[in-house]
């Protein structure tokens, strides 16, 4: 399930894969980009019907995207699910194509569908080049690439089973899997945390989720707003 759909509940979504499984058209099903409460919610309503529960999560995380770290990895971990995280170059913000006081191509790539993530301009996103900046030296630091310390971050959490890093040229696959055989050690680890602090989310610093940017999910209709 690529989103949560929120037109439809999701006893109704899991009868439906659960009927696939039992006709033997998939083997499994998981979940993206979910929000923990509604991993829960799934879980619980699988167990109370007896269908088949999301096995997978696969959410974005990388050293700007930390927020998962405060309850989404943990609920996964205790539910024994296993993690697809996707996202690790952040879009972009982690390859070290856009570094501060550079001038930022918004006309191609992600930035061309939504340059407001990328335009430095932005207050979030200043915020997100200046961790960039602080962790390009920590990777010289330690004799790697930019890329490389953000896919070997993505790995070491506990909870997380394998990185998906996208690559379109070959060049940029072979960097990427050195990466993966990078070890960070505890040392590497406290300087990320000091420079973006864990649950930390910087990439999605401007996104408010739909229950808070769609005003009709957090107001009564004016005519049944009075309490008496």
């Amino acid at each position: 399930m690529h989103r949560p759909d929120h037109s439809t509940d999701i006893e109704e979504t899991l009868w439906a894969l659960t009927d696939l499984v039992r006709q033997g058209k998939i083997r499994a099903f998981g979940c993206s980009t979910f929000p923990p409460e509604e991993i829960v919610d799934a879980h619980h309503v699988a167990e109370r019907r007896g269908l088949i529960r999301f096995w997978t999560e696969q959410p974005p995380y990388s050293l700007l995207a930390r927020g998962v770290e405060a309850a989404l990895l943990p609920i996964c971990q205790r539910y024994g699910m296993g993690v697809l995280t996707w996202g690790p170059l952040a879009s972009g913000f982690l390859t070290g194509r856009y570094r501060k006081g550079r001038p930022a191509d918004l006309s191609t790539g992600r930035a061309a569908l939504t340059p407001m993530r990328f335009d430095p301009d932005v207050p979030g996103n200043a915020a997100k080049l200046d961790a960039v900046e602080k962790l390009a030296e920590l990777a010289d630091d330690i004799g790697c690439s930019l890329p490389e310390l953000a896919v070997a971050f993505a790995a070491a959490h506990p909870a997380v089973t394998s990185v998906i890093i996208g690559p379109r040229t070959m060049p940029q696959l072979e960097g990427l899997l050195k990466g993966a055989s990078l070890a960070l050690d505890d040392a590497t680890m406290d300087r990320i945390d000091e420079i973006v602090p864990p649950g930390t989310d910087l990439y999605n610093a401007n996104w408010s989720p739909p229950v808070l940017s769609d005003a009709a999910r957090r107001r009564r209709p004016p005519a049944d707003r009075a309490v008496a």
